[in-house]
């Protein structure tokens, strides 16, 4: 019988950091926030929401998440690493729509005040809270699409509305000349 290795509580965190190296590669938008003061069943409700929309939360140390940014193209000030990466603090990561998990996080802060987001990045570039609040409150991909939709099509009523308008005024002017010559 084969003895089964038992991972070491180093291995353990340096396949965490590895998951999380990985994780910071594939989202398109990463926001880190603290979730002090939510219960277990609002967190879970987060994530579920989340996911829904194509994204992921993760509840990882401080020291870990640290040495994941150090190790990917995320970069932070010094500063702004021991005044963000501190407390709780949960990772979302954005994979599909860069900005809808971003707004469901923005959404639970509306109704229950947390979580507040620390920091975050859009690709690889840094954005602080203000920026990260005004990136939520861009409307979503679908909204954006059917605007851009609308613009260019209401060209295309103007003129149908145009032409018809004209061939209403012809067929009109044609009447009134049978009228005339009829009478």
């Amino acid at each position: 019988m084969k003895k089964k290795h038992i991972k070491s509580a180093r291995e353990i965190k340096e396949d965490k950091v590895q998951d999380l190296i990985e994780k910071l590669g594939r989202a398109k938008t990463v926001a880190f926030a603290d979730y002090r003061g939510l219960t277990a069943n609002q967190i879970a409700e987060l994530r579920t929401k989340i996911k829904s929309v194509g994204g992921e939360m993760l509840v990882e140390k401080n020291n870990l998440i640290r040495l994941s940014l150090k190790s990917t193209k995320h970069q932070i000030s010094n500063e702004d690493d021991e005044k963000y990466l501190t407390g709780p603090t949960a990772t979302i990561f954005a994979y599909d729509d860069e900005i809808a998990p971003i707004k469901e996080v923005a959404d639970s802060n509306k109704l229950l005040t947390l979580p507040t987001f620390k920091f975050g990045f859009f690709g690889h570039d840094y954005l602080d809270t203000s920026s990260l609040e005004k990136l939520s409150k861009i409307p979503s991909r679908d909204i954006l699409q059917a605007k851009v939709v609308g613009a260019l099509n209401s060209p295309i009523y103007g003129i149908v509305a145009t032409l018809s308008a004209n061939l209403k005024n012809l067929v009109y002017a044609l009447s009134q000349i049978k009228d005339q010559k009829g009478a």
